[in-house]
């Protein structure tokens, strides 16, 4: 089975982040960047299913060389190959679902993973669209019934079922989980509590940067990825006040009724 996995280069929310005076974009200077964690747990996912039902695992990044980075890393963790889109400017999700549906057509992979969403901008779209331009089924929020800290868990198995040509996915609902069954080839989108992503091994580390790693450019798949959604400026959130103390309960308890109106 081919297993296509997307990850995203995105700002480390460690990092403090600090919007340009004149509102064009952050600071990035002193900023540390990092594979998305969503994307994280789709690579952990589709090399549980590798183990499980042989195959490869592909892993697609877009941006600056940068991102080599983080494709390198899922590479080390044990992904088998590659596939850098090479592009310097802003993309939205709309450009980047048209990029992997050219991919995807070259590829053809049985199941694509990506994370739900991405911790930069949160926009949670791209498997979305993906699905609908390949008319394929999709299942997003992809969790499972067991717990993180569960034996399943300790033993690397995969929360999504692979039985044939179909696969069965617990996903995250309001009230709970839902489980649906796909026919393969389809997308999955990942959430925090489908797994625990491993580290990379030194081993790992080293075989990574003999693997290989394909570069393509949107021109050359035929896709303008001229975002269609424009940020005109980005603004700080309001400074916090400085707390308070209140010397006693009965104070406490006067200024969550009277001010903060929260009791």
């Amino acid at each position: 089975m081919k297993i296509l996995v997307t990850v995203k280069r995105v700002e480390d929310p460690e990092s403090k982040i600090k919007v340009k005076p004149d509102g064009s974009g952050i600071v990035t200077e002193g900023v540390n960047y990092k594979m998305n964690p969503f994307d994280e747990i789709a690579v952990e996912e589709a090399l549980r299913l590798q183990a499980t039902h042989k195959g490869e695992v592909v892993i697609v990044s877009m941006g600056k060389q940068d991102v080599q980075t983080e494709i390198r890393q899922a590479l080390a963790m044990g992904a088998d190959r590659g596939i850098w889109v090479k592009h310097e400017g802003a993309m939205d999700p709309d450009g980047a679902s048209r990029l992997l549906q050219k991919i995807v057509e070259k590829e053809k992979p049985d199941l694509v993973i990506l994370g739900k969403q991405a911790i930069d901008d949160d926009q949670n779209q791209t498997g979305q669209l993906l699905a609908e331009r390949l008319g394929w089924g999709q299942a997003t929020f992809a969790s499972k019934e067991e717990s993180l800290e569960s034996d399943a868990e300790k033993n690397k198995v995969p929360g999504i079922k692979i039985t044939g040509t179909s696969a069965q996915v617990v996903r995250e609902v309001d009230g709970g989980l839902e489980v649906l069954e796909l026919a393969l080839p389809a997308i999955v989108t990942t959430d925090l509590r489908l797994n625990k992503p491993r580290y990379a091994t030194l081993p790992g580390i080293m075989k990574a940067k003999k693997k290989p790693l394909e570069e393509l450019n949107p021109a050359g798949l035929g896709v303008d990825v001229t975002p269609k959604v424009a940020v005109a400026k980005l603004s700080p959130p309001p400074a916090r006040k400085a707390g308070i103390k209140v010397p006693d309960v009965a104070a406490l308890f006067d200024k969550l009724k009277n001010e903060a109106k929260v009791i």
